[in-house]
């Protein structure tokens, strides 16, 4: 980008830019540029610019030019790649097509830009700034401030005209300015300053007019003292022209930035202790929830990955789900590893997805495998032993290349020492003996063998075995082969198969991990999980559209619900006129009525006390009694009336009443529809969730590029399948599992050079190991073989308090965590109560086995070890066997009648029959015959 950083701190104009800067770009060309050469004889050849010498110009001692400065380029000719010339400046040109003044003009346009202020440089955009690396600091002199300063310097030099001017260089002295227009000096002006020096001479005889230069001469002298800055007559230092103001103090920084060029916090609290499964764990640290004691470091990562490939692909595998707690503890069995369930299904399971059945495509092996160590037959079995073998020819030892007579010579008489002391050249050393168990099988070798799916009584080891030694001929797998079949088929024992049963069963859980993570691996490339993975994404775009539809539907819903509330403030009540509460009628009613009546009762009882009393000597009033029963009337007649009223106006409402009314109606079926819209969202999401069978998606990492997981979070319900035998257990995994960096990772910004060490130490008086110890506390993770887990929701909390919002990493896994803190932690929770409820039963079971142990039968496994409880529920309902028991043989008909007839008569046992053997009724039932 040449262009931009040419024009960039420039203040010209868009148009001289746009007429200036291709002469000046002309001109000039630069490394991976393609450009046109032109020859002498007036050819042109298209070339690449590779490098380019720029050389100065050479002065002479009276400063004329002796050499002007040039540039000389070295170029590849396209046609030609093998061809270079060095050519100069006057012999290189651009096209015409591609560099006109338009396309720079727009090519500006897009990538540079200004502040909106007059006078302000040109920069460089920020996109593409941070792209090439183009550097963006403006310097000081160019700033806003430092322009507007020197702009009002210039300004307050043009006003004052030095030459004739008074110039009052001691700040206690008035400054003596003249009145009136700007430019135009009056005769009264003058005398005004005549008089005024004539009386500033009087009291200062060395006040006089300075000529113009020693007045520039004093006013150089007074910037070098004062550092750029004048003081005139009293007034806020300005900046002098030529004279920039320092620069100010680099901004704050903009957040998020980087995690380790944060300052580190002395008092913050470290990172909370991690758990670990194993007991070779980097740094010391309590002992493991689990009995885990056999368990190495370096077997965590394995178990984990094929934990979670055994679930993710459980509906493929035909497992049930089961947990990590379980998984465990039936790898870890010795005695009773034959009648776990769990630890046989899974083998199985994954061994028939690599080889075929019989009757499915005629036992076709699903994965590719290395050639065999031993020769085939045409039928694809082993070559029988017992037949003659023909003697094949000692391979001659080929010279290598370019040998000599002496060379020869040396090598013939290397070969007699090796023959005369005894020594073969290539001697081996026997590490295991699985040939020879494979040998011993003739034709019925390990692929025979699963084809026929005969994993009865631990026969499925043996499978294990001659998989195991076939791979081996890999050299990439070589090792660790050599290393498993060593412990099934132990040279010092015998090579049969009930030798590698009997190993198998003592082997620790390190070994059994490396087979598992061997046989998940190579199920990886069967049809069968590539067509699992590819319904997946193909579910997965439904469920997006499906998602979107949802989404629109609800927006639109959303919108709906608007206008409605709208609409009800319109017609609510409270924006009409107040009309009288029924309530308060009511009120107002019942004490106008219950007032007449007292006044009427007291009228009847002055009226009685008046004919008990002795008769009134006045003038008495006729009809008295008739005017207060009308009275009464009328009121009752008035309360009558208003109820009546009242109810007509209870029974027909108004027609605002009622569109009110429907307003509301039609508010709460928005609302239902739009939580249905809602609730179908997030179902759809969880869809999506168990759908992403890929790849196992990390939370985020942290400042020290160590890695979060939380493995239910992808491609399986977060409690395991729901009708799963374990599904009582409530959670999958239950832990927060947390990775060490990588290498690449810890080499590249953990492990600095010393440079780069010094320059942090320099900024944060620490090293970035050293902060690492620091800020995670007294555990740590160095390395991608490492790995920790949080199972506490505390210790989730305190996670997420460590993490700084301020970094890059650490804010996009703390949003991660905060999103998922509620489900992690009561999966969490689920998995503290389901052990402690376990070990709960356990001891009751031990109690009572202590109380009696005189009419025991036999051991009970589960006990002491609660993954005995699992069992492969989903193989019995899809094969009706589980895969460790070989398929039922089919039933012909007259095997399907004869059962069925006894069953039927089982069924007629049970029921009471009369004489004729039908069933007796209800009545028959009163008869004895």
């Amino acid at each position: 980008m040449p262009m931009p950083t040419g024009i960039r701190i420039s203040a010209c104009e868009r148009v001289l830019m746009g007429r200036d800067l291709p002469a000046w770009f002309r001109r000039d060309f630069f490394p991976g540029e393609n450009i046109v050469v032109k020859f002498d004889d007036g050819r042109r050849a298209p070339a690449l610019v590779r490098e380019k010498s720029k050389f100065p110009e050479l002065l002479r001692p009276d400063r004329s030019v002796e050499r002007a400065a040039f540039a000389r380029y070295f170029v590849s000719f396209n046609n030609r790649p093998d061809e270079e010339a060095a050519v100069d400046t006057a012999h290189i040109t651009r096209d015409r097509k591609t560099f006109t003044k338009q396309r720079l003009r727009s090519f500006l346009k897009k990538t540079i830009d200004h502040e909106a202020w007059a006078g302000a440089p040109w920069c460089v955009k920020a996109k593409i700034a941070e792209e090439y690396r183009i550097n963006t600091d403006m310097p000081p002199h160019l700033t806003y401030e430092n322009q507007m300063l020197q702009r009002k310097a210039n300004m307050a030099m043009k006003k004052n005209d030095f030459e004739g001017q008074l110039v009052n260089f001691h700040p206690g002295l008035p400054q003596l300015k003249p009145k009136g227009h700007k430019n135009k000096r009056t005769n009264q002006d003058s005398a005004l300053l005549n008089e005024a020096y004539q009386r500033a001479l009087a009291a200062d005889p060395g006040f006089s007019k300075i000529p113009q230069a020693i007045q520039q001469q004093h006013i150089e002298q007074l910037i070098k003292a004062s550092d750029g800055f004048v003081q005139f007559n009293g007034f806020h230092p300005i900046a002098a022209k030529g004279y920039p103001k320092p620069p100010p103090p680099p901004p704050p920084p903009k957040y998020p930035i980087e995690d380790l060029e944060l300052t580190p916090i002395r008092d913050k609290a470290a990172r909370p202790a991690l758990k670990f499964l194993s007991t070779d764990a980097p740094v010391p640290h309590p002992a493991p929830e689990e009995p885990s004691s056999a368990i190495l470091m370096r077997s965590v990562g394995p178990l984990l990955e094929t934990w979670d490939t055994l679930n993710v692909y459980c509906e493929v595998f035909q497992l049930d789900s089961f947990t990590f707690d379980d998984y465990i503890e039936a790898l870890q069995l010795t005695d009773d590893a034959y009648h776990c369930q769990l630890l046989v299904e899974i083998h199985c399971a994954v061994l028939k997805k690599l080889v075929n059945d019989v009757s499915d495509k005629n036992g076709q092996v699903q994965v590719s495998l290395p050639e065999s160590n031993f020769p085939e037959s045409e039928d694809g079995s082993l070559a029988d032993e017992s037949a003659p073998a023909r003697p094949t020819p000692e391979p001659e030892v080929k010279p290598a290349a370019r040998t000599t007579r002496s060379s020869l010579a040396k090598s013939e008489a290397a070969g007699l020492k090796n023959s005369l002391n005894g020594q073969s050249p290539a001697a081996e050393i026997k590490i295991h003996r699985a040939a020879e168990m494979e040998r011993s099988t003739r034709s019925y070798d390990w692929k025979a063998r699963l084809r026929k799916r005969d994993f009865r009584e631990g026969r499925w080891v043996y499978i294990v075995v001659g998989l195991l030694y076939q791979l081996s001929s890999d050299p990439r797998r070589r090792k660790t082969c050599d290393d498993i079949l060593h412990e099934l088929a132990p040279p010092d024992q015998e090579a049969t198969m009930e030798t590698a049963i009997s190993q198998y069963a003592s082997v620790d859980i390190n070994t059994r991990v490396k087979i598992l993570e061997i046989l998940c691996i190579l199920s990886l490339e069967t049809k069968a999980i590539r067509n699992y993975m590819e319904d997946c994404n193909n579910n997965m775009t439904e469920f997006r559209k499906e998602k979107v539809d949802m989404q629109r539907k609800r927006k639109a819903a959303m919108e709906d619900l608007r206008l409605l509330h709208e609409e009800r403030k319109v017609l609510r009540p409270e924006s009409r006129t107040a009309s009288p509460i029924p309530e308060i009628e009511e009120r107002e009613d019942s004490k106008m009525v219950g007032g007449s009546e007292d006044e009427a009762e007291d009228e009847d009882e002055g009226v009685m006390d008046s004919e008990e009393e002795a008769p009134h000597q006045g003038r008495s009033l006729r009809r008295g009694h008739d005017r207060a029963a009308q009275r009464h009337k009328r009121v009752e007649e008035e309360r009558l009336r208003k109820e009546r009223a009242q109810a007509e106006k209870a029974k027909k409402p108004s027609k605002q009443e009622k569109q009110y009314e429907n307003i509301l109606k039609k508010i709460e079926e928005a609302k239902e529809q739009i939580r249905e819209y809602e609730g179908e969202i997030v179902v759809i999401e969880n869809d999506l969730r168990e759908a992403d069978c890929p790849r196992t998606r990390v939370l985020g990492k942290d400042r020290f590029w160590n890695r979060y997981y939380w493995f239910e979070r992808n491609a399986m319900p977060y409690a395991g399948l729901p009708d799963s035998s374990t599904a009582f257990a409530g959670y999958a995994n239950g832990r927060l599992w947390v990775q060490g960096p990588d290498d690449m990772e810890r080499q590249g910004f953990i492990e600095l050079c010393d440079a780069e060490n010094a320059q942090y130490y320099q900024a944060f008086m620490m090293t970035v190991p050293e902060r690492k110890m620091i800020e995670e506390g007294e555990t740590h993770c160095f390395n991608a073989r490492q790995w920790g887990y949080y199972s506490e929701p505390d210790e989730l909390d305190s996670l997420i308090a460590w993490l700084d919002s301020h970094g890059v990493r650490e804010t996009k896994l703390r949003k991660e965590l905060q999103a998922q803190r509620d489900k992690i932690s009561t999966y969490m929770i689920k998995r503290k109560e389901f052990l402690e409820s376990s070990e709960e039963k356990k001891l009751e079971k031990e109690e009572a086995g202590r109380m009696s142990t005189r009419n025991k039968a036999c051991y009970d496994p589960s006990v002491k070890r609660p993954c005995f409880a699992w069992s492969n529920l989903t193989a019995e309902r899809e094969n009706g066997h589980i895969h460790s028991e070989p398929k039922t043989p089919p039933i012909n008909r007259k095997q399907a009648k004869a059962a069925k007839k006894v069953v039927e008569e089982e069924g007629r046992q049970t029921r009471a029959t009369n004489r004729q053997g039908k069933p007796l009724t209800r009545q028959g039932t009163r008869y004895t015959f």
